[in-house]
């Protein structure tokens, strides 16, 4: 880039770093300029505990702590949430890499809720359920999806593509995941980009507390909206049908392909699996019984 040429802008959660390609004539070019996604740590504390540190792409953070802390049922509804903010003041190093969450009055959060996922001293978001022992732990905590209701097998094989219009970044960098929530019509309700596969559905679940009131079964008011399909770019695991589950989501549709404990899990919590739905197509593992032609 010359000073008559300077580089555009960036979008948020990209940055650039030099690279050298080496060709296919076996030559490495010269260094350039290549944009690649952003990756750095967020440490969410309640009450100035830490309980989870994730490595993610900046932004969104409101949505993804809510929907972390949605997930491992450490909150029920946008309601439990007295304050969210960032810690520090803007400018200062390490600014926006904290996030300082406050209960809502009254509420008293079991942080030993979450000694069951610790490794060491921290538990990490991106592997949500480390140390829990079965499907069945995680079921004594969260009921099965309710029966219903019947989607066109169409719908659900073109739910994927969705993920093409809300993946800038990726287009940019090839190096970040995406999650979206459906409703029944095929509407996008939430979309986001991440580096973990983990937080893009976090926040995509944080988004439906906070912006369309999506409330847990154990609320004390459980509310009637309901996401239909959770879409993911990459390999389903146990912890994105665990997210799933929580917010009470009885369609996954995946880009690629599903682990085995995640298609257990599938099955006893009465969720919709499809995986490689590519193409106008999809393969099926739990509850097909939700799909109708069409």
């Amino acid at each position: 880039m010359t000073e008559d040429n300077p580089p555009l802008p960036l979008p948020p959660g990209v940055t650039r770093r030099p690279v050298s390609r080496y060709t296919a004539d076996g030559q490495l070019a010269p260094n350039e300029p290549d944009t690649v996604a952003i990756e750095e740590p967020l440490d969410i504390r309640i009450s100035g505990d830490t309980v989870a540190v994730t490595m993610r792409t900046p932004g969104a953070d409101r949505y993804l702590v809510t929907g972390f802390l949605f997930a491992e049922s450490l909150i029920h509804s946008a309601e439990d949430l007295g304050g969210l903010a960032h810690c520090g003041r803007p400018g200062e190093e390490g600014y926006g890499n904290t996030v300082e969450v406050t209960p809502a009055p009254g509420l008293v959060i079991d942080l030993e809720r979450m000694s069951a996922t610790k490794r060491g001293t921290l538990t990490t978001a991106a592997c949500g359920v480390c140390g829990r022992r079965s499907v069945d732990d995680l079921m004594a905590t969260c009921s099965p999806v309710p029966p219903g209701p019947e989607l066109p097998a169409s719908v659900l094989a073109r739910a994927t593509e969705h993920l093409r219009s809300v993946q800038p970044n990726f287009a940019r960098t090839g190096g970040v995941h995406a999650a979206a929530a459906l409703d029944a019509q095929g509407t996008v309700l939430a979309a986001f980009e991440d580096v973990g596969r983990h937080n893009a559905v976090d926040k995509v679940v944080g988004a439906l507390l906070l912006e369309h009131g999506l409330r847990s079964a154990r609320a004390s008011q459980p509310t009637a909206m309901r996401p239909t399909v959770l879409v993911v770019s990459g390999r389903v695991s146990f912890e994105i049908i665990q997210k799933a589950a929580v917010a009470r989501c009885p369609f996954v549709a995946s880009v690629s392909a599903a682990s085995s404990l995640a298609i257990d899990l599938a099955d006893r919590a009465g969720i919709t699996l499809a995986t490689f739905v590519r193409n106008g197509r999809f393969n099926v593992y739990t509850h097909p019984e939700r799909i109708r032609e069409g």
